[in-house]
């Protein structure tokens, strides 16, 4: 070709580095991207005209190319099609348009910009003769370079031959081939038609010399391959042979092995049946079978179950007691129940292992707790997480159909046990899901059954396994998510918060020494006393467990050991004065009582989630037509207390000493202050009706007392829970007379005796009492105080109102 009119053309394109990979005008193909930079460019030649220019690294290895680390010459292709794969990756379909060169990379950073320069034959001028006889040559060279390759499909070859473009051809041949890199770099590299498709023969040629090498190497190797498959199915032929004459090499001799295995492991008869059953199919399965892994895999799991490995059991009461105590403060009633348990085996060696649910809320000890009876009981302990399991196949296992199958989550954690009377720990049933693959909650049905699970079959083993004598414990935070006959399974065992007292003791005996030892600490290096204790208790962690109490300490640990080394100190010495210095400001604080008696504002007593909380609930009354307005972020429960508690004091609005016209002349508006903090619960419904009686007739609320309790229509108090952990929180406000309704007497002595002995307990069934004990009685109309007098209280509620009273008499003279 002789020169013709050109046009150099250039443009500034995303440019998109590829490894190991050359791509040609007119070539279609799809590659992956991962790289930050190349998605980068990918979308940028989204966004404007789809262009992008790939070009070859010259080392794959490099991460983050440079401009002297990729080929000048590359192709200007057009994004066809983006797919996102999963791992942030992008598979992308391009069409290579035309070659051009790198002229100057003006941006690096977030994506490479480069300005490449496209020449442009407008007008070629051929020597047709010279170039026909290219051409030609180039056809002969490629036709018998398709013959020996076997790589190139007959359609290709078709399309190949049709083409007329000289510099077309060149380019679709090259793409089509194998070839090195650099050999395809030189090829993109010449613009001229005429060059690339002389250097295109030359690289055939000797490609197809290559080629013809390959094939008579390839010849060699398959007449030895054929050698060695007629000695293979010889030699298979001697070992049946020899299998005749009682010969035990090869399978026969594992076969025998697993026999001597099954005859050791004191197999279930129906085990040992099915074990002895595959051990047969093993022995059937020619050499190399895929099947016979899967018979060995299954084989090893019925040997590595202990079908009759125990450990002994501990029936020692005090030495387990003693264990129990040594490593947990309080949960009485846990460890009451394990002593139970502990007793009743030594009289009934049968009795099945109980299935036990530790209920609290996180932090609490009920993971570490499970630890603690394994220990106390001798028995060996497996932990089960079952948070996030949503698939059944997890707890029964997959079926043997199945590729990659093993047994479910139960017989993985007995082979781990060691023992088939271990306690296994099924920790947060309760965050347990379920989709399409199933329910597991419903698979736990037969694991949590003592009258089921003697003959547990996994779908793997396909044999029952013994579950009756694993002492199965269940840890939930919540037992509202679980399903009813799961839970219906369970002995359920509630571990309420620590009170404040609890946490002292745990922090002192145990968290602490922990700590230090952990920090290398001792008590000569870290001075602290039960003080700084109690403030990092109030002040610094607000939860119904010791966890953040627990990083606490280990702040101040880390904190003092700096100190020591930092300034040569021999101790440091913490307490209420520096405690800010190491743990900052106070995180929380606890409301106190009232400073005076006040009209309108009562004190309520709320549970939550961390322990017992103060409630104030202010009430304001002003003209208007009677609208009721609720704010603070009330749940539905709390807004029909006060609907109901407003109704009551409609009922008794003359012996109360209001108008009983109010509900139309007066508009009335409850807030419970932190709006930000959602409130709801049935135990506030006596403190709406007492700030409101109060706010209605005047008469102020004594500042030293705080209630708990519902209302109902007629005035009477029903019981609420949580009694311990709202005295406490009490305790710790200043008010020392607490109003609780009477059906929670039996509730007072779970109090802690320290508390119980400063806190003066009023017990009501009834709003008169509670009334008669929170307002002041200057204000109040004579009715109220004077129940004997009252004709209309009823003869038992007068009973009940006298009983309340008198039952709390020596705690109100003190």
């Amino acid at each position: 070709m002789a020169e013709g009119k050109k046009v150099i053309k250039k443009q500034i394109l995303p440019l998109l580095p590829l490894r190991g990979l050359t791509v040609f005008p007119y070539m279609i193909l799809h590659f992956d991207v991962g790289r930050t930079k190349s998605i980068k460019a990918l979308e940028e030649a989204m966004i404007n005209n789809q262009l992008i220019f790939l070009v070859s690294q010259k080392d794959v290895q490099i991460d983050d190319p440079q401009e002297e680390d990729v080929y000048r010459v590359g192709t200007i292709s057009r994004v066809k099609q983006l797919l996102k794969l999963p791992g942030d990756t992008i598979r992308v379909l391009v069409e290579g348009l035309s070659r051009a060169e790198i002229t100057e990379i003006t941006q690096t950073e977030p994506f490479i910009m480069s300005e490449v320069m496209e020449k442009i034959s407008l007008e070629p001028v051929y020597d047709e003769v010279e170039m026909e006889a290219i051409i030609r040559k180039v056809h002969a060279v490629f036709e018998e370079y398709f013959q020996l390759s076997n790589k190139i499909s007959p359609d290709t070859m078709v399309s190949l031959m049709a083409i007329e473009d000289p510099g077309q051809l060149a380019d679709v041949i090259a793409a089509n081939i194998i070839l090195k890199q650099e050999s395809k770099q030189e090829i993109l590299n010449e613009f001229d038609p005429k060059a690339r498709l002389e250097q295109l023969i030359v690289i055939l040629s000797k490609e197809i010399e290559i080629l013809e090498i390959e094939k008579s190497i390839s010849a060699r190797v398959k007449k030895q391959i054929d050698k060695n498959q007629r000695e293979y199915y010889l030699r298979e032929q001697l070992k049946a042979i020899q299998s005749e004459l009682g010969d035990k090499d090869g399978i026969t001799a594992e076969v025998e092995e697993y026999k001597e295995k099954i005859a050791k492991a004191a197999l279930p008869e129906e085990v040992e049946k099915k074990a002895l059953k595959e051990v047969d199919r093993l022995l059937k399965m020619p050499a190399g079978s895929a099947e016979g892994s899967v018979v060995r895999n299954y084989l090893d799991w019925i040997l590595d179950l202990p079908w009759d490995k125990t450990t002994e059991e501990r029936f020692d009461l005090k030495q387990a007691e003693e264990i129990l105590d040594a490593d947990h403060y309080g949960l009485e009633k846990v460890k009451e129940r394990i002593l139970e348990y502990l007793a009743i085996r030594q009289l009934a060696k049968d009795i099945k292992g109980p299935i036990l649910c530790l209920a609290g809320p996180p932090g609490v000890g009920k993971t570490s707790i499970a630890k603690s009876i394994a220990k106390a009981l001798n028995r060996n302990y497996v932990r089960m997480s079952l948070g996030g399991v949503r698939d059944e196949a997890e707890i029964r296992g997959h079926r043997r159909t199945y590729v990659g199958s093993m047994p479910g989550r139960i017989i993985n954690a007995l082979k781990q046990a060691g023992s088939k009377n271990a306690l296994i720990l099924l920790d947060e049933i309760d965050k347990m899901s379920s989709d399409f693959r199933g329910d597991p909650a419903a698979a736990m049905l037969e694991v949590l059954d003592a009258e089921q699970n003697y003959a547990f079959r996994d779908h793997y083993l396909e044999v029952p396994f013994d579950l009756s004598q694993i002492l199965f414990l269940t840890t939930a935070n919540n037992l509202d998510t679980i399903p009813r006959p799961l839970l219906d399974r369970m002995e359920v065992l509630h571990i309420p918060g620590y009170t404040e007292e609890e946490k002292v003791n745990i922090a002192t005996k145990y968290l602490l020494p922990k700590q230090m030892e952990k920090h290398g600490l001792s008590k000569n290096n870290l001075k602290l006393d039960e003080k700084v204790i109690r403030d990092i208790i109030n002040y610094y962690t607000r939860e119904a467990g010791v966890r953040n109490l627990e990083r606490e300490i280990a702040n101040i640990c880390r904190k003092a050991a700096r100190i020591l080394i930092t300034n040569n100190q021999k101790s440091v010495t913490i307490n209420s004065r520096n405690l800010e210095k190491y743990l900052g400001i106070k995180k929380y604080r606890y409301d106190m009582a009232n400073e005076k008696d006040e009209v309108g504002i009562a004190t309520g007593l709320a549970w939550t989630p961390v322990g017992g909380d103060t409630l104030f609930i202010e009430v304001n009354v002003m003209e208007g037509s009677g609208k009721v307005e609720l704010t603070g972020h009330l749940g539905d429960v709390m807004k029909e207390s006060a609907r109901a508690a407003i109704s009551y004091i409609r009922s008794k609005a003359e012996d109360l000493g209001i108008d009983k016209d109010f509900h139309k002349k007066l508009d009335i508006h409850i807030h419970v202050p932190e709006g930000a903090t959602p409130k709801d619960g049935p135990s506030a419904g006596i403190t709406m009706a007492t700030a409101l009686v109060s706010a209605l007739s005047g008469a102020p609320v004594k500042r030293s007392v705080a209630m708990t309790g519902e209302i109902t229509l007629r005035g009477r108090v029903l019981p609420i829970g949580g009694l311990k952990e709202k005295s406490l929180a009490a305790y710790r406000s200043g008010i020392f007379t607490i109003i609780v309704p009477m059906d929670n007497k039996k509730d007072i002595d779970e109090i802690p005796e320290n508390v119980r002995k400063k806190i003066k307990f009023v017990l009501a069934d009834h709003m008169d009492i509670v009334l008669k004990t929170a307002l002041v009685e200057k204000k109040m109309k004579k009715e109220i105080y004077n129940i004997k007098n009252d004709d209309q209280i009823q003869k038992s509620s007068l009973e009940s109102v006298r009983s309340g009273i008198e039952s709390n008499l020596p705690a109100i003279e003190q």
